[in-house]
């Protein structure tokens, strides 16, 4: 069935049971996790890998959405030759694009970061829309560090969040807006917790400011976390409550759902967190996933650049996904593990 309007594309993004495979990597961060395989990044190779994930037999009964690099969406099936877009759509995925052109340092403030991308993306977004694809990612990085994050940079990030969201919208694609505070650092998750909160609050203010449709577009956000170096690190419960009281103190009802990403979390834990979260009621939103290492890191590795290793990688990955599906419900146990 053809998606319509920006409300349709966006609640078939986050339906319960499904979430966003992020397999947007760029050419340097595929050959980093290539080269942990031992296999050399070449666009033969990349190909064969993104051919894996996409053509896993019964995906699309976990997956919603892939959000594929400019490679990738131009790439073809390995059998049959069909373009990417148009073999997820058949299968009732819906296909996206990373529009981002990556974190730049941000002026005057050398230890903090600005997403570059804004030039020249309305005639991006034109082609990749001819090319079928129907929803797009933008990612902001904001560093929690000594006397940073500063208002400056998350209202700068905001600002171009809001400018791309309302570019996507204009040309029929859903944005997947992505505010990610880095959970590298000693903060505590208290600390994490506030500047989520400012965050959030200067993003929306920024989406109403440029008058971006809410029902239109999705949410992909880092959970609230203790810092990964912060001696006291937080239970599964105390990341579920306070990471559900930020999202409910600061994203109005209208947006259809909210995907996680999984910023550097264990495959495992990811998937524990949001799994407490879907178990607390009254959530006006769907919440679900939108992870990219924590989706692929098993299966990459089953994989390991060998044509005879496709099904048991396949294997690996769907495992994976069909916990994170179980855990969009609130129904995963970690005895499946």
């Amino acid at each position: 069935m053809e998606l319509k309007s920006l409300q349709d594309i966006g609640e078939a993004m986050v339906t319960p049971g499904r979430g966003i495979l992020a397999a947007d990597e760029s050419t340097p961060t595929c050959a980093k996790r290539f080269e942990s395989i031992g296999v050399e990044s070449t666009e033969e190779n990349r190909n064969a890998y993104r051919d894996m994930l996409l053509t896993a037999p019964g995906m699309e009964e976990y997956i919603s959405g892939v959000i594929m690099f400019d490679e990738t969406l131009r790439q073809s099936t390995l059998h049959g030759n069909v373009p990417f877009p148009e073999h997820l759509s058949s299968k009732g995925v819906v296909p996206g694009i990373k529009v981002d052109m990556g974190a730049k340092v941000l002026a005057n403030s050398p230890d903090e970061k600005i997403t570059d991308g804004l030039d020249g993306l309305r005639e991006r977004l034109i082609e990749y829309y001819d090319m079928g694809a129907r929803f797009a990612k933008w990612r902001a990085v904001i560093t929690i560090g000594e006397h940073i994050p500063t208002h400056y940079c998350i209202a700068t990030n905001a600002h171009a969040l809001a400018r791309y969201a309302a570019l996507c919208q204009e040309q029929g694609i859903v944005p997947i807006v992505e505010p990610e505070i880095l959970m590298d650092g000693t903060h505590t998750i208290e600390e994490s917790y506030d500047l989520t909160i400012e965050t959030l609050h200067t993003v929306f203010y920024e989406l109403a400011s440029q008058g971006v449709q809410l029902d239109g577009m999705v949410l992909k956000p880092n959970m609230v976390l203790s810092g990964y170096e912060c001696e006291t690190q937080a239970s599964v419960e105390q990341v579920a409550s306070m990471t559900v009281d930020c999202f409910m103190n600061t994203v109005p009802a209208a947006v259809p759902g909210i995907a996680f990403l999984s910023g550097g979390q264990s495959d495992e834990l990811a998937t524990a967190h949001l799994n407490a979260m879907n178990q607390i009621d009254g959530k006006p939103w769907n919440l679900t996933f939108s992870y990219g290492r924590a989706l692929q890191a098993p299966a990459l590795s089953a994989w390991g650049g060998s044509a005879e290793n496709v099904p048991v990688a396949q294997e690996a990955f769907m495992k994976r996904a069909k916990f994170n599906s179980l855990a969009s419900k609130g129904e995963f146990s970690a005895d499946m593990e």
